[in-house]
């Protein structure tokens, strides 16, 4: 069975959008998974003792940097070993969540898991699902059009440095059913985010049978 790795980003369990979303891909996704939720148990920031202890020995690693190296090759199998990947990430300030970023900066290592290319990289062509959900709306013709910092660098690191073949799948206009200014776009939320549970649901489908094949 096709082993999926899950990480789930939002600091928030009850109400979660970009988690109920993951929730539908899942729910139609047949294999094995493997899940990590940097929401409820976030791995810590990269030290100096993590990137030191990528260029020393084993033998010669202190306490602190045996521990950092451990976490990271923990992080990284679960990388390597996985044969796609759904990462739920919310829209946080206008760029992705910390916890995101630090789970990134652990993973990110050249020579383990990323080359000079991304047809270099250990995982290149893989599937990768990204539910990206925000409050409001950023494209173009919006009032903060440019401001969405989280999706274009996402798809840059999925894409161009891992080499993943991704599906993103978005989720707008969150905030509007509990902000009064925004009373006037609960229809088109709903709608956005009936559509992103559909587009989840289908693209779980066709990743798990081409996967079983």
């Amino acid at each position: 069975m096709p082993q999926l790795l899950h990480i789930d980003a939002s600091a928030v369990h009850d109400g979660s959008v970009s988690r109920q979303v993951a929730r539908s891909f899942r729910d139609a996704w047949e294999g094995e998974v493997v899940y990590r939720d940097l929401g409820a148990r976030p791995v810590p920031h990269l030290t100096e003792a993590g990137i030191v202890a990528r260029h020393a020995p084993a033998q010669e690693h202190d306490a602190e940097q045996a521990t950092a190296a451990f976490l990271q090759d923990a992080l990284v199998e679960e990388l390597l070993q996985a044969e796609a990947y759904l990462f739920a990430v919310p829209m946080y300030n206008f760029g992705a969540p910390s916890t995101f970023k630090a789970w990134l900066d652990q993973v990110l290592i050249p020579g383990r898991t990323l080359g000079m290319s991304p047809d270099d990289s250990p995982i290149a062509g893989r599937p990768a699902t990204l539910i990206s959900v925000r409050g409001g709306a950023y494209g173009p013709g919006m009032p903060r059009e440019g401001w969405d910092f989280a999706d274009p660098y996402l798809r840059k690191i999925l894409t161009e440095v891992f080499g993943l073949e991704l599906r993103v799948v978005t989720a707008e206009l969150t905030l509007a059913d509990t902000t009064p200014a925004m009373a006037g776009l609960r229809e088109a939320a709903a709608a956005s985010q009936a559509a992103a549970h559909v587009a989840a649901r289908e693209h779980a489908r066709r990743i798990s049978a081409r996967s079983l094949v």
